[in-house]
């Protein structure tokens, strides 16, 4: 089986490595890929996020599986872009990403399912985040970007300035669209 890895990070050399342990086997590229990927197959110089350039890699290096590790092109939808051209792709469709790109879809889904977890609120208004603030005071609180922020986006405020200064931070366009909504939640210890 010929493989193409999306990602360039740690994950993707522990997948590199796992994948080459099958019996199934053939041949491995990766995209971008690392110097750990480099030992195990062909790293591509292509960026993770590059759909097109991953499907022209795909036909003319005959791919048989693309396995992608980032959560940026699941989020983005390369699954569903790839397998609408044929090819077969390891990896959620970009409506089951959701679940890792937005963190108030991934509480919808709990709440449906009846998974405990922490009370709270999405806003997309930073006068309304202020004022549920100043209204909840339930210290301290979570504040997060709702979308994916590089494990940068989540803040555990001491105090009420804090709280606010968080909801200015991550509303600020610093995190750019993954901040474009917040979750303000209660914070779970232990």
């Amino acid at each position: 089986m010929r493989i193409l890895l999306v990602g360039g990070g740690g994950r993707e050399h522990a997948l590199a490595w796992a994948l080459a342990q099958s019996p199934e086997f053939e041949e491995l590229f990766c995209a971008p890929g690392n110097a750990g990927t480099a030992t195990l197959g062909t790293n591509l110089a292509i960026p993770s996020s590059d759909t097109e350039a991953i499907y022209l890699a795909c036909v003319s290096h005959r791919i048989d599986l693309v396995v992608i590790g980032p959560e940026d092109p699941l989020a983005a939808g390369m699954v569903n872009i790839l397998q609408s051209r044929g090819v077969q792709v390891f990896g959620p469709s970009q409506e089951a990403a959701q679940l890792e790109s937005s963190k108030w879809f991934a509480k919808s889904v709990m709440q449906a399912a009846n998974v405990p977890h922490a009370r709270g609120a999405r806003f997309d208004d930073p006068q309304e985040a202020h004022a549920y603030l100043d209204l909840d005071h339930n210290f301290p609180p979570v504040v997060k970007a709702d979308g994916l922020a590089a494990g940068k986006g989540v803040f555990v405020p001491d105090n009420i300035d804090e709280a606010h200064d968080a909801v200015d931070k991550l509303m600020s366009g610093q995190f750019g669209h993954s901040a474009k909504t917040l979750v303000i939640e209660e914070n779970l210890i232990g």
